[in-house]
C-alpha cells in the first residue's frame, strides 16, 4: 500500500460484519468516489442475495420459482451459475439448496411458505437457468440459501467497482473474506479455528482472494466454540473432522465456496482445488495442520 497521503481506508457495518475497503495510488477525490461505489456494490449484493429480506431475489425465488420462472438481477443469475457449477464439480459437497436443512437445525428461520414443515429438500441440481435471466426450480421443495458464497461474491463486486473507477491497488475485507487488487503483497493474518484469539499463520496475498470457514462463536460473549459453521448437505449434519479451512483462489466467491468443500472432504478435495487453481490450509480436529503444495512455501505458521 502507498503512503498515507496517497491512500484511503474506510469501514462500515455490512453483510452482518464489518467491511473494510482500503485503496491507494489515485487522487483523493477518485479514491473517495471509488470507496463509496465499493460499499454501494456490497449493499446491493446483500439486498439481492439475503435469505431474510422479503424483497430479495433469493426470497422471491424461494417463494415462487417452484411454480413459475422468476426473472432475477444479472448478479443473482451469475451467482447461481457459479453455484450450479460448484455443486456439480464438488459432487454435491457445495449446495446452496441446503436451506431446508438449516431451517431444521434452527440455523435459519422458517418462512410463512415453509410453515407447514412439509418441504422435502432438493439439491442445487434442481435449479434451472433459463434465457432472459429467468430461474426455475424443478422441484417444489427447493429452497436456496447462498450464505456460503454470497459474502465472497459481494467482495468481488466491490473489487469490480473499484477497478471500474480506475483504482489499481486495493484490499476489501468482509469479516475474513478478503480480496486484494494489484501486484503489491498484503500480509493476511489467519486465526486459529480452535481458538479465535490465537494467530495460526500469516499469508501474503496479491491480486487474489482468501476466505476461511470453521467453528461458530459469538465474539460479543466469549471466544468459546459453539459448533461447526459448515453443514454437509449430503448428510445434513455439522462437519466435525475438520475444524477450519482457509482457501486462496482467483476470486473471493470461489474461495468462500471452496472452504466448505475442504471442510467436508479434507484432503480429498485436492482435485477440486486443482481444477479451480486454488490452494488450501486445513486444521483437523486432532490439531494437525495441512497445506496444499502451493501454500507450503508461502505460509508462515505462528509459533
Amino acid at each position: 500500500m502507498q503512503t498515507a497521503s496517497n491512500s484511503l481506508r474506510r469501514a462500515r457495518p455490512l453483510l452482518g460484519t464489518f467491511v473494510e475497503v482500503a485503496v491507494a495510488g489515485a487522487p483523493q477525490p477518485v479514491m473517495n468516489a471509488a470507496v463509496e461505489a465499493a460499499f454501494e456494490a456490497i449493499a446491493k449484493a446483500h439486498s439481492l442475495l439475503s435469505f431474510h429480506a422479503a424483497e430479495s431475489d433469493v426470497s422471491r425465488l424461494n417463494a415462487e420459482a417452484w411454480a413459475r420462472p422468476v426473472t432475477v438481477h444479472p448478479w443473482t443469475f451469475e451467482l447461481l451459475g457459479g453455484a450450479i457449477d460448484l455443486h456439480r464439480r464438488s459432487a454435491g459437497m457445495f449446495d446452496i439448496a441446503v436451506a431446508p436443512i438449516l431451517q431444521q437445525l434452527e440455523l435459519l428461520p422458517r418462512t410463512r411458505d415453509d410453515a407447514s414443515n412439509a418441504v422435502v429438500p432438493a439439491t442445487t441440481a434442481a435449479i434451472e437457468r433459463l434465457p432472459g435471466r429467468r430461474i426455475r426450480f424443478k422441484h417444489p421443495g427447493t429452497r436456496i440459501d447462498p450464505g456460503g458464497i454470497a459474502k465472497g461474491f459481494a467482495v468481488d463486486r466491490a473489487i469490480d467497482a473499484l477497478q471500474e473507477r480506475g483504482i489499481l491497488s486495493a484490499l476489501v475485507n468482509a469479516g475474513g473474506d478478503i480480496a486484494v487488487l494489484g501486484p503489491d503483497a498484503h500480509t493476511i493474518d489467519v486465526r486459529d479455528p480452535r481458538d479465535p484469539r490465537r494467530l495460526l499463520c500469516r499469508l501474503p496475498l496479491r491480486n487474489e482472494a482468501l476466505a476461511s470457514s470453521g467453528s461458530r462463536f459469538d465474539p460479543f460473549r466469549s471466544s468459546e466454540i459453539i459448533g461447526s459453521s459448515v453443514i454437509d448437505p449430503r448428510s445434513g449434519k455439522p462437519v466435525t473432522a475438520i475444524r477450519g479451512a482457509t482457501v486462496r483462489a482467483s476470486s473471493c466467491m470461489l474461495a468462500d465456496a471452496l472452504t466448505k468443500a475442504v471442510m467436508i472432504a479434507g484432503t480429498a478435495a485436492g482435485r477440486l482445488l486443482d481444477h479451480y487453481r486454488a490452494g488450501a490450509l486445513l486444521v483437523a480436529a486432532n490439531g494437525t495442520v495441512q497445506l496444499t503444495p502451493d501454500l507450503q512455501a508461502a505460509v508462515c505458521l505462528a509459533a
